[in-house]
């Protein structure tokens, strides 16, 4: 559900919800959809993951010709425009309440819009999700932050 995605514009939600059934259809998962700014002009970035393998840059070039083909039919954005599909990497981001629940137990970085306890970042062991909310243990303190005030959540690996 696009709904429970944090950060993203409506275009970026339209995107997503435009490609994430084929992108399922082909065997992976949308991760992120970014239309930004770049030095090109505007990039659309799609990151993808698989379920139990890592992502090739086959793979890559097949959802980017996938999504090129249904980009060009709908055609949801105006004007020229750079098309990236890459993998998430090893400190995949976080998007989604989902993401959240699935990494529980992993390290995160979480960036804040709202000061919560006075701060803006936390960095710790996800504990889940709870009534909206996500649960990080930074030491020995557990803090809630309400999904709605992330601005930017990554795993932690290196």
């Amino acid at each position: 559900m696009i709904e429970d995605i944090y950060n993203k514009t409506d275009l970026e939600k339209e995107i997503w919800s435009l490609l994430e059934g084929t992108v399922e259809l082909l065997g992976f998962h949308i991760v992120d959809v970014e239309y930004v700014r770049s030095h090109g002009g505007m990039t659309l970035r799609i990151t993808i993951e698989k379920e139990d393998a890592p992502v090739t840059i086959d793979d890559c070039v097949e959802v980017s010709r996938t999504c090129s083909d249904i980009l060009d039919i709908k055609d949801p954005i105006s004007g020229a425009y750079n098309l990236e599909v890459s993998s998430p990497g090893i400190n995949r981001p976080l998007k989604r309440i989902k993401d959240f629940e699935r990494f529980k137990g992993e390290k995160a970085k979480i960036e804040t819009g709202d000061k919560i306890d006075g701060r803006h970042r936390f960095k710790g062991t996800l504990q889940g999700v709870r009534d909206g909310n996500i649960l990080i243990e930074t030491g020995d303190e557990v803090f809630s932050i309400p999904f709605t005030t992330i601005k930017k959540a990554r795993l932690d690996r290196i």
